[in-house]
């Protein structure tokens, strides 16, 4: 019994692999520091998990639409406008399972086996897995350590070809941090309406910017933008599985229709509990502070740390991922990203699938403590 060419072809996700062996290491006694996943270490903010208790206590058990809820939609909708300037109707809005669900379907529905999408590296490393499943293929535009890892919109530009269908933009960047200037984002979204071809930007770290500013692409390229968004990030609610895209009528129509036989929707529950994280502005901006203060804490921890210790880190403006050059350990980032857990007990992933050679992710949706411990064992490997 043989499976199907597409599903052998598909690779496993090295930030689950790697998280994967930390857990295995923490199960067998090893105290392990596990820098690989990126998922806050907070807890959601109270109001949104009253929410969830209320949804219980109402009843809302039942499927919703498989678009997602009306009085989700419209919170989107509202908070697109409020926080990004740019309006949208409920039935451009398409609520799926997580902002991966949502990307899924945006490939399938967009690329044809053949066409290509340019992707900025290093990236996150499910967008070329998702891709591939399409049938398309990855042309990758690379950015440089010494550059903060921000792409040059003449790559962008001088990477199209007559099969390019489409765009990924993500700042801030999974897996670097970078945010984008303003004047590269209008850049790249221009290049993407010269062509006629889809820009779809991933905006899940929104949230998380320290040093910069945020720049949403869909105002300025609206008749070919597809914006991902989600709860996951920002909003601490990452195992709630709630994410969702906001682009043309006709594309958020032919994603749902592929929804409809995936999932039908997304968890009711969930949906209600995210209305009040988009809509309780006030405790919402206030959880947002206060986690922005304690990632900025972290972050400036890892990376002088890494620095110091010789593991060039470019300072991230997002997010909370560091970028680390693992070269003084060996040339090879995977090798060194098992060294260092096998004999320093931190878990990192290495930056392979995210076409970063030589560079590892350190996520800092951990304690502060757990990073001064982490870069201690660093110290004490590297001797």
């Amino acid at each position: 019994m043989k499976l199907s060419q597409r599903i052998r072809n598909v690779r496993a996700s090295s930030t689950v692999a790697f998280n994967t062996k930390a857990t295995e290491l923490k199960r067998s006694g090893v105290d392990v520091i596990a820098m690989t996943a990126g998922e806050p270490d907070f807890q959601p903010p109270e109001h949104v998990m009253e929410a969830a208790r209320e949804a219980i206590r109402l009843g809302m058990t039942k499927y919703t639409p498989s678009e997602g809820s009306f009085e989700l939609r419209e919170a989107i909708c509202a908070k697109h406008e409020r926080e990004n300037g740019w309006t949208a109707t409920p039935d451009r809005v398409l609520v799926g399972t997580g902002g991966k669900q949502v990307l899924y379907e945006a490939f399938q529905a967009i690329v044809d086996p053949g066409d290509e999408v340019i992707v900025i590296a290093p990236y996150w490393v499910s967008y070329p897995a998702q891709i591939e499943v399409a049938g398309g293929t990855v042309v990758p535009v690379r950015t440089r350590a010494e550059d903060g890892f921000v792409p040059d919109p003449a790559d962008v530009a001088d990477a199209f070809g007559p099969r390019t269908k489409a765009i990924v933009l993500n700042s801030p960047s999974n897996p670097t941090g970078a945010v984008y200037p303003p004047e590269v984002v209008r850049a790249i979204a221009e290049t993407a309406r010269r062509h006629g071809v889809w820009l779809i930007s991933d905006d899940l770290y929104e949230h998380l910017v320290y040093d910069a500013t945020f720049t949403p692409v869909q105002p300025l390229y609206p008749e070919g933008t597809l914006t991902v968004h989600g709860a996951s990030k920002g909003y601490a609610l990452t195992g709630w599985r709630i994410g969702w895209g906001v682009g043309p009528k006709d594309l958020i129509t032919a994603m749902n229709r592929l929804q409809s036989q995936i999932t039908t929707g997304a968890n009711a529950l969930a949906q209600h509990a995210t209305v009040a994280a988009l809509n309780d502005v006030e405790r919402t901006e206030a959880f947002f502070a206060e986690t922005r203060a304690a990632y900025r804490e972290r972050r400036d921890l890892l990376v002088a740390g890494l620095n110091r210790l010789g593991l060039a880190s470019p300072t991230p403006e997002g997010a909370f991922y560091a970028m680390a050059d693992l070269t003084p350990i060996d040339a090879d980032e995977t090798t060194a990203a098992l060294r260092l857990l096998e004999d320093a007990h931190v878990a990192s992933v290495p930056g392979t699938d995210f076409a970063a050679p030589g560079f590892a992710r350190f996520s800092y949706a951990t304690s502060t403590e757990n990073v001064e411990e982490a870069l201690r064992r660093i110290e004490r490997f590297l001797g």
